[in-house]
């Protein structure tokens, strides 16, 4: 039997009292951020959406709550429902195929191949966040929050300062988590 831990509350650990002389290792904020809210969505890049949405259908039963071109980004994408959350916000699945050869998504895609892209959190106020999270170091790829799916403002954090993962901050449409 594995001793890994088998539940989130296992990875927690719990605060010491003891605090970090080093110089090389920032202080942590001493009020927690509590800007972002939940997990919003998983950007999976794949070169035929058709096919991926069959998949997760057929595989997982998650069904299409939204899809659309992206001319700015480049992007057709669709948005599979994978739960909700009793203050009703959801996370989803967001299946991105460029449609353009010079979209991010398309480099993505010839230097790493299909499979996860981004991960997303959301937040009630994405330019609050975004300002946050850059005054504790981490480069925000967007001057100003943009559009993302179906009307969304979002911004990008860079890769290099989240442990090599690209992070979306994402406010929905109406504000909501």
């Amino acid at each position: 039997m594995s001793d890994a831990p088998h539940s989130a509350s296992e990875f927690i650990t719990p605060p010491s009292s003891a605090t970090s002389s080093s110089p090389s290792v920032p202080s942590s904020p001493s009020v927690p951020f509590s800007g972002l809210s939940r997990l919003d969505h998983v950007g999976i890049a794949c070169r035929d959406l058709d096919a991926s949405v069959a998949f997760y259908r057929r595989t997982y039963g998650f069904e299409v709550a939204h899809e659309e071109v992206n001319e700015e980004q480049g992007v057709r994408e669709a948005m599979l429902r994978v739960n909700g959350t009793d203050d009703g916000g959801a996370t989803y699945l967001q299946l991105l195929e460029p449609v353009r050869e010079d979209s991010p998504v398309a480099k993505f895609l010839e230097r790493n191949g299909e499979g996860v892209h981004h991960i997303a959190f959301g937040t009630s106020d994405v330019a609050d966040s975004a300002a946050g999270i850059g005054e504790r170091g981490v480069r925000v790829l967007d001057a100003e929050p943009r559009r993302g799916t179906a009307g969304a403002r979002i911004v990008f954090l860079h890769p290099k300062d989240c442990g090599g993962v690209l992070t979306e901050l994402v406010q929905s449409p109406r504000g909501e988590e």
